[in-house]
């Protein structure tokens, strides 16, 4: 007897970084980039009075929070498309423009969703070598070919919280070809404070071949309700939203996501806690030995070589303490830990645990 059969998936599963870990045992979780003071208390309240009302669909289109944004940013809403994350965003630009046999080319250190939709529709990915954990432009140029399709990259970039700068950045759209589309991720852009930078969304606002991508996951503090954009050229929009779900941000979600945009002195309050634990935990690592780049965004990668320690005891070690880092091994990155700033009482407890291994 014959019995349904699902077709061969030709990717690889997101791997959570605390999904090896029963929930009780977690006391300090610094695996996920979340935000280190969480949401805005206004995001708070209007997810609550949205939460009275969950009879309701949502706004399908998101009509306010696409206003708000625009208003926000200097943006035309016609041209933000709303997600259950920037996720979906990323899923979508691939099921939108990737076909059997297209090429992709992603940095050799970069966020997994990127190759995993890449592959999932077809594509065949390229990774493009780093330098000292950097992005470079010419190793990604030096993997197009004819049947390339698009570039992603995320700058500030994760895992490592490296940046390349604007003219790197520029350099890069002017020397693809017009016919290859480049994806920005400006996950951590808000972090950056550097003369050198510039986000993607600045930087190719009136673009006709590229897209950026934006979390609320990050220094917004709604990584639990799932809402991203994005942004590009009108007639790319359009293509997205023909295959968007309907319905896929939820109510509460999207009256959050607006609260949390106009909460300008929280959002300034997370930059200043961020940056200031950013300084506090390169310093540290550099006295214990610990090789690591200074880091843009909310997270440190840090490595063990120099010191000549494992990763993988000292990962199982913070554990058995109730504490969780972000493992390496599925980004290929070795014998290294990603950390993510968290509150000041974790990060001094982490510090702390961390000295009593090393």
């Amino acid at each position: 007897m014959n019995f349904p059969k699902p077709k061969k998936i030709n990717t690889e599963k997101y791997v959570a970084g605390q999904s090896l870990f029963k929930r009780k045992t977690v006391k300090i979780k610094l695996s996920a980039n979340e935000s280190a003071l969480g949401p805005s208390p206004k995001a708070i309240r209007l997810f609550n009075k949205a939460g009275r009302d969950l009879k309701k669909y949502p706004d399908s289109e998101g009509t306010e929070l696409r206003r708000i944004l625009a208003k926000k940013f200097g943006l035309d809403p016609n041209r933000i498309i709303l997600g259950a994350g920037s996720d979906q965003i990323l899923e979508l630009i691939c099921k939108a423009f990737i076909g059997k046999n297209d090429e992709v080319i992603v940095p050799e250190y970069s966020f997994i969703i990127y190759r995993m939709y890449s592959k999932l529709y077809g594509a065949k990915v390229h990774y493009a070598k780093e330098k000292n954990y950097t992005i470079s432009i010419k190793n990604i140029l030096s993997k197009v070919t004819k049947k390339t399709k698009i570039v992603f990259l995320a700058n500030p970039n994760n895992p490592t919280g490296t940046l390349i700068s604007r003219s790197d950045l520029l350099d890069l759209r002017k020397k693809l070809r017009s016919n290859i589309l480049l994806v920005v991720d400006d996950a951590y852009f808000e972090y950056v404070k550097s003369k050198k930078y510039s986000s993607g969304m600045k930087l190719f606002l009136n673009s006709k071949n590229v897209i950026i991508t934006r979390t609320f996951s990050k220094i917004y503090g709604l990584a639990g309700l799932r809402v991203g954009w994005g942004y590009g050229p009108k007639n790319l929009i359009y293509a997205l939203n023909q295959i968007k779900p309907p319905f896929n941000v939820n109510r509460p979600a999207l009256f959050a996501a607006a609260a949390s945009v106009k909460d300008t002195k929280w959002l300034k309050k997370e930059v200043k806690h961020t940056n200031k634990w950013a300084k506090i935990f390169y310093n540290t690592f550099k006295k214990l030995g610990i090789e690591t780049n200074f880091s843009y965004a909310n997270f440190l990668l840090i490595n063990f070589d120099k010191i000549k320690k494992n990763s993988k005891n000292i990962f199982l070690k913070l554990a058995k303490s109730g504490i969780i880092v972000r493992a390496m091994d599925v980004y290929k990155i070795k014998n290294s830990l990603r950390v993510t700033i968290g509150t000041s009482s974790e990060n001094k407890k982490f510090i702390k645990k961390l000295g009593e291994i090393i």
